[in-house]
């Protein structure tokens, strides 16, 4: 229906109600349209007995005509809007329906509702476009659609609503572009066309004139092009949101004057760019500042550090670059700091170490480099510190981080670090997540992290690490987050009182066994038909042919089937050592036991070996595995 067609309906509709004034003001009019529309139980009413001003949801002036209407969903019965016959209706102040899930359009007749000053139909099912002829109704001071199913472009008649001051249609399906009549409305303090996604084109340079606004929300529609400049004149907003739009261009400087401003959020405009200008640093009330998944470059201004409100920082995902200044350490309030997927470069500041209510760092994915200062560990409060991926991270990790009680995820990895991990991790005793992987750390890892057995995750995978690792500890993870580390081990916890042959047998069962140990190796021949003296295949190192066998070579060979024994070929620990699988150069699967060091320096341990090679070789039965070869060497 044309915007011409939707005029002459709700003028004729104005004028019947005019014309006849004493056919519909009176409130046994307005009772007869009440009983009509079905809204109202019987047992409300009093089967129609009752006057409406006494039934819930209805309020009456003092001469008994109806204000206001506001449904409450006890007494819900299945209706809709145009079972209601508005223009019995004239003195109706406040029309407030809402989550009551109505469905059908908005009725034209409301718009007759000529001393309408709140209509709130927000969170039904409404659809439909919006009626021109809300144009009409002049006394609005309050309109709420958002929440429902309405489609088609935003009316320009209602830039004649002067004495709105409440205009919510957000999270709908709107389309096309803003009305640039809207900038008329200059008593407007809540805009929120939010959510509608359709909604595109140039945001118009006439909302600047509403210098009444505390609230301006825009976002996740598909506006382009670039901010007005004229938006520095809402110098009584404290809430701007475009995000999540197609905005380009930079951000106009004039955004400095808003004085008031406590909320900007800019993110996701993918096409917004240039540098982030200097005059941010002014909104001294400012709490949260978004300006995530941009194309922002150039450094973050110094005046930064003037924003001691802030409780937000997120700059993510842009192209940022220089080093991060120190002055960012004045934001003494600041909770959240997430600079992740930038080119950031040079050294964390050691003023980090002054944020002492800050809860999440994210500086991952930069080009960070140099240390971590260790005041780090006077953030207290922080639950997530993320460094990961900045490649040019290095020195040693500082114990000081052994200090923060709530950290919950640390993760340090695809950096350079070197050095032994501080036996202070022991301290994080709320710590979930650990991740060090591709790192240069090495020595043991702390008896201390196998008492972190509620740890969700941890990897220490391709470091520098040696020496044993608790069973338990790989027991509770993935082998994977071990992988890469050529001189770690697993050792059991707790080594039995008698010899756990039966599980060793069990375990070897699948596979020929071969036990190693580092040194040069002797091999016992194996029983052999009594032509001896027939010639024997020439390879080296091959476990089946005893004869002239190389035992250097064969031990070459083992170590590089397991990669020096690599954690990801060990497929169990028995009383005493762990067991290997070693695919050989010539295709032959065999399993390896190997004593651990501490363990061939015990002479219990050496004499468990000892007596199980006696017995794997004096023993045959199709249940026992057969014993090719043991080495024992210092």
């Amino acid at each position: 229906m044309g915007s011409s067609v939707w005029k002459l309906v709700a003028i004729l509709i104005m004028w019947a109600t005019s014309a006849f004034p004493n056919s519909s003001c009176t409130p046994t009019s307005e009772a007869s349209a009440l009983l009509r529309s079905g809204w109202w139980p019987d047992h409300v009413t009093g089967n129609g007995s009752l006057p409406p001003c006494k039934w819930p949801g209805i309020r009456c002036d003092a001469h008994g005509s109806v204000r206001i209407v506001q449904w409450n969903t006890h007494y819900w019965r299945d209706f809709n809007l145009g079972s209601m016959n508005f223009s019995l209706l004239p003195n109706l102040a406040s029309l407030l329906l809402s989550f009551l899930d109505l469905p059908g359009r908005i009725p034209l007749q409301i718009c007759a509702l000529s001393r309408l000053a709140r209509l709130d139909l927000s969170f039904n099912s409404l659809s439909g476009e919006l009626p021109p002829c809300l144009g009409n109704l002049t006394m609005l001071e309050e309109l709420d659609l958002e929440g429902n199913e309405l489609r088609g472009p935003i009316p320009p008649e209602l830039g004649t609503l002067k004495r709105l001051v409440r205009l919510f249609l957000w999270y709908n399906n709107l389309n096309g572009t803003i009305p640039s009549s809207i900038g008329n409305l200059s008593n407007l303090t809540y805009l929120d066309l939010s959510g509608n996604q359709f909604l595109s084109g140039l945001v118009p340079s006439e909302i600047g004139n509403l210098k009444s606004l505390t609230q301006l929300d825009l976002s996740l529609n598909n506006f382009s092009g670039e901010i007005p400049v004229e938006f520095g004149r809402f110098t009584a907003l404290y809430y701007l949101g475009l995000h999540n739009n197609s905005l380009s261009g930079t951000i106009p400087p004039s955004i400095g004057n808003l004085s008031n401003l406590t909320y900007l959020d800019l993110s996701g405009n993918q096409f917004l760019s240039g540098s982030v200008p200097s005059e941010i640093g002014n909104l001294k009330s400012l709490t949260y500042l978004e300006l995530s998944s941009n194309n922002f470059s150039g450094e973050i201004p110094v005046e930064f550090g003037h924003l001691t409100a802030l409780i937000g920082l997120y700059l993510f995902n842009n192209s940022l670059s220089g080093t991060i200044p120190p002055s960012i350490g004045n934001l003494r309030n600041l909770k959240y700091l997430n600079l992740r997927g930038n080119n950031f470069s040079g050294e964390i500041p050691v003023e980090f170490g002054h944020l002492t209510a800050l809860i999440e760092l994210h500086l991952y994915n930069n080009s960070l480099s140099g240390t971590i200062p260790p005041s780090i560990g006077n953030l207290s409060n922080l639950t997530y510190l993320y460094l990961q991926g900045n490649q040019f991270l290095s020195g040693s990790v500082p114990s000081e981080i052994g200090n923060l009680k709530s950290l919950t995820y640390l993760d340090l990895s695809l950096n350079n670090f070197s050095g032994e991990i501080p036996v202070e991790f022991g301290r994080l005793t709320a710590l979930y997540h650990l991740d060090l992987h591709n790192n240069s750390l090495s020595g043991t890892i702390p008896g201390s992290l196998i008492e972190h057995l509620h740890l969700g995750s941890i990897n220490l995978s391709y470091n520098l690490f040696t020496g044993p690792i608790s069973n338990r500890l790989v027991t509770a993870h993935s082998r994977d987050a071990f992988l890469g580390n050529k001189g770690l081990y697993i050792v059991k916890d707790r080594p039995p009182l008698r010899s756990d042959r039966t599980k060793t047998v069990l375990v070897l069962a699948i596979f020929p066994v071969f036990f190693a140990v580092l040194g040069s190796c002797f091999f016992l021949r194996r029983r052999m038909k009594r032509d001896e003296t027939k010639e024997m295949p020439e390879k080296d190192g091959d476990f089946m042919s005893i004869w002239n066998y190389d035992g250097k070579i064969a031990y070459e060979d083992i170590v590089k089937a397991t990669e020096d024994f690599d954690i990801k070929y060990c497929v169990g620990t028995g009383g005493y050592g762990s067991v290997y699988r070693a695919e050989l150069p010539d295709g032959k699967i065999v399993a390896l036991k190997k004593l651990h060091r501490f363990e061939a320096e015990d002479p219990s341990f050496d004499k468990s070996f000892r007596n199980e090679v006696k017995h794997l070789t004096s023993v045959r039965h199709r249940s026992i595995i057969r014993l090719y070869g043991f080495c024992l060497h210092q």
